[in-house]
């Protein structure tokens, strides 16, 4: 019978301590302290390659993602995170796929997201807190780690690293703990079971929640109506403001509306009314996004952004299979020797799946967002100028990312099709 040995790779949204918020609760043995990590330095400026190749991957993932209604939430920093931590365990032609799909090599990634991560602004009024862990077996004669994939975790993204008996229930209970914790109480139950063969979990957590720079005021808020993608109607609330960054191309109009100190920012895209939603997304890419982000203009804009809330789940192996990244998911095939060796003779790791959950909320204040990446390795046998104000109203289908304004790193992107 063939035997599967699973390690999961877990990316959540929310908070950065390591686990000492929560520490009273875990039972699990922290062994972070005996992890020395290297020296890594920190890069103040990443030339538009970078730039370019993060955005081009978000916009792999919301095209290639859909819903039944067409409202979607995904975080591709956090798929991101999660596959970049895996892809420091493999090698080859796994690991050169993998690369592929990010648009850049694994150096090259690691010090992007450990400077841009160590040099984003978090304040009173805005926060985007992150956080890693790796949970391992106990348990020897299943699975070895490999202790320089250890030194790596925790030198770029600052793991905090424990040991724990799965086949105890608490064990289950520490993990979804942590990520409750760490989500700021949005993401629960990641977990609902621990595999009998599990042997690895790591978890990034990344918490998003910004007042807005202006917020929006009793009457700022008025009903109205939102057009949906099969062009029935429905009533929503919708938030009216005077915005002053405008964005357009070809078929598109939008705006940036700046949450608390302008380090972060809402940025909606509008497609215009004879392109389908769906047709808009396929048309997306990293030049598109980086020009029209690039492209913002001084220029008054009079917005209208519906109150709308969507949680999102998808299971992106698929996706990625046919992104190119094939051989990680073919265990005859597939190198992730760096991570360390299953100890059963014939069996090798591969992933089995990449499970993403995402959750955002934009209401009067500001915006809180969420969003957890499971990906899940199993180990198997041989089987300017004035003028008169722009408008731009979203109350037809229409796109939108949360991002960084001095990176324009896309921390979440989305459709909304219709209010929920």
């Amino acid at each position: 019978m063939k035997k599967r040995f699973i390690s999961a790779i877990l990316a959540a949204v929310f908070t950065s301590t390591a686990l000492s918020g929560c520490s009273a609760s875990v039972k699990s043995k922290n062994l972070t302290d005996g992890i020395k990590p290297g020296a890594v330095p920190v890069y103040s400026n990443f030339d538009e390659s970078q730039q370019a190749a993060v955005a081009d991957f978000a916009a792999k993932l919301v095209k290639n993602t859909k819903s039944e209604n067409g409202n979607i939430v995904i975080s591709p920093i956090s798929v991101l995170y999660a596959l970049a931590m895996t892809a420091n365990g493999a090698d080859g032609e796994t690991l050169a796929q993998m690369e592929a799909v990010f648009g850049m090599d694994m150096e090259t990634l690691n010090n992007y997201l450990h400077s841009t991560v160590s040099l984003l602004p978090s304040d009173e009024g805005y926060t985007l807190d992150i956080a890693n862990s790796l949970w391992i077996t106990d348990d020897e004669g299943k699975f070895v780690v490999n202790d320089d994939f250890l030194r790596i975790v925790k030198s770029y993204y600052d793991a905090g690293v424990f040991t724990a008996d799965f086949a105890d229930k608490q064990t289950l209970k520490d993990i979804n703990s942590w990520v409750t914790y760490k989500t700021n109480g949005q993401i629960q139950n990641i977990l609902d079971k621990i595999d009998p063969d599990a042997v690895m979990y790591l978890i990034n957590a990344l918490n998003f929640e910004a007042d807005w720079d202006y917020e929006y005021y009793e009457s700022d808020v008025n009903n109205g109506i939102f057009t949906k993608a099969d062009g029935r109607t429905q009533d929503a609330e919708f938030m009216y403001m005077e915005e002053h960054s405008y964005i357009e191309d070809e078929d598109t109009t939008g705006f940036i509306k700046y949450y608390k100190d302008g380090k972060y920012a809402f940025a909606a895209l509008l497609p215009d009314e004879d392109i389908k939603i769906e047709d808009y997304v396929n048309s997306l890419d990293g030049e598109k996004i980086t020009n029209l982000l690039n492209g913002k203009t001084y220029q008054d804009v009079e917005t209208k952004i519906p109150k709308f809330e969507t949680t999102y789940n998808v299971e992106m192996s698929e996706i990625f299979k046919n992104l190119g990244m094939t051989d990680a998911f073919d265990y005859r095939v597939a190198d992730f020797s760096k991570m360390g060796p299953a100890q059963v003779e014939g069996e090798n790791i591969c992933i089995n799946r990449i499970i993403h959950k995402a959750f955002i909320r934009v209401a009067e204040k500001g915006t809180q967002a969420g969003a957890a990446t499971v990906v899940e390795m199993v180990a198997e046998g041989a089987m300017a100028i004035k003028e008169q104000p722009k408008c731009v109203y979203l109350d037809r289908p229409f796109v939108y990312m949360i991002i960084d304004t001095q990176n324009n790193l896309p921390l979440f992107m989305g459709t909304v099709c219709e209010i929920e």
